[in-house]
């Protein structure tokens, strides 16, 4: 029987699960939930032939939080693609006003990418549709290939995702087989770093970029600035705006906080690190503006 926690207002940070998290730098990167929290259909592979448990999407992850705390107004601030784990934020209850203001915060992910195969999705979920050799590579060729990614840059979005098109999204019209044209969009990337280079096909990545940045894209144009193709293998976001992943709960921990009605106790305070400016009212304004009055 759920909670009737209707009370509950704040953000909620939470360490989404996915493929295996990415190994490098995991030193300052908590471990990934468990893999027995995530659902398995039987017959799905990676690209690379690996057994694939079913994965949650974000609406999953919101549906998991309003069954163990019986708050019905949730909403996240922006989504990551099943196979990626890491950071994301819920806003419960009064916060979900908030929503738009967290979502166009910049984000920091640790991205592992493998050459020679390109996907339809460009990650590793998706159906390998092509295959090329991948050159002998040095660490210093992949550092100046990555240099035309850094700053200010046009990118098209994949074509499975979900961004809309007349009302739906564009996965929804890929899986149909309906022809779909995506518009390349400006996005920043403020630093993008070489963590780790696996000759002669993996590469760790280190990316801090603008909301709406796709890394599967960044992946899949990184492999054709190589000489061959790309995709994403395994993508973890660390960091969102101020938000960082070891402030982050699992879902093992928010559904046994839950079972103990001590779920607002994870919560940090809507409003928490926006950015936005702030003025100092006299309780005389304070009284006006709760009557409506303008200040």
């Amino acid at each position: 029987m759920p909670r009737r926690e209707s009370h509950l207002h704040g953000l909620l940070l939470v360490d989404k699960p996915g493929l295996q998290q990415v190994t490098v730098s995991a030193d300052s990167d908590p471990p990934s939930s468990s893999r027995k929290e995530q659902h398995s259909p039987a017959g799905t592979v990676t690209a690379d032939g690996t057994a694939l448990p079913r994965l949650y999407t974000s609406h999953d992850i919101v549906q998991l939080v309003r069954r163990w705390s019986g708050q019905r107004r949730i909403g996240h601030t922006g989504t990551l693609d099943p196979m990626a784990s890491g950071l994301m934020i819920l806003c419960l209850g009064q916060a979900t006003r908030l929503v738009e203001y967290y979502q166009g915060h910049d984000k920091t992910y640790l991205a592992e990418i493998t050459l020679g195969q390109a996907t339809d999705t460009y990650d590793a979920v998706g159906q390998v549709c092509a295959t090329a050799a991948v050159p002998t590579l040095t660490r210093e060729a992949i550092e100046q290939a990555l240099q035309q990614f850094h700053g200010t840059i046009l990118q098209r979005p994949p074509i499975y995702s979900a961004l809309k098109q007349g009302g739906e999204s564009l996965h929804r019209k890929a899986r149909r087989g309906e022809a779909v044209t995506v518009e390349p969009r400006p996005v920043t990337i403020y630093q993008i770093t070489l963590l780790d280079f696996q000759a002669p096909a993996q590469v760790a990545l280190r990316v801090h970029c603008s909301a709406g940045t796709y890394i599967r894209s960044l992946a899949h144009d990184l492999g054709q600035a190589l000489g061959t193709y790309a995709h994403l293998s395994k993508l973890r976001r660390t960091e969102v705006g101020a938000f960082r992943l070891e402030n982050a709960w699992s879902l093992a921990a928010i559904e046994a906080a839950a079972a103990k009605d001590e779920l607002e106790a994870l919560l940090v305070p809507g409003g928490t690190a926006l950015g936005l400016p702030e003025v100092q009212l006299s309780d005389e304004w304070v009284t006006r503006l709760g009557h409506g009055q303008k200040v």
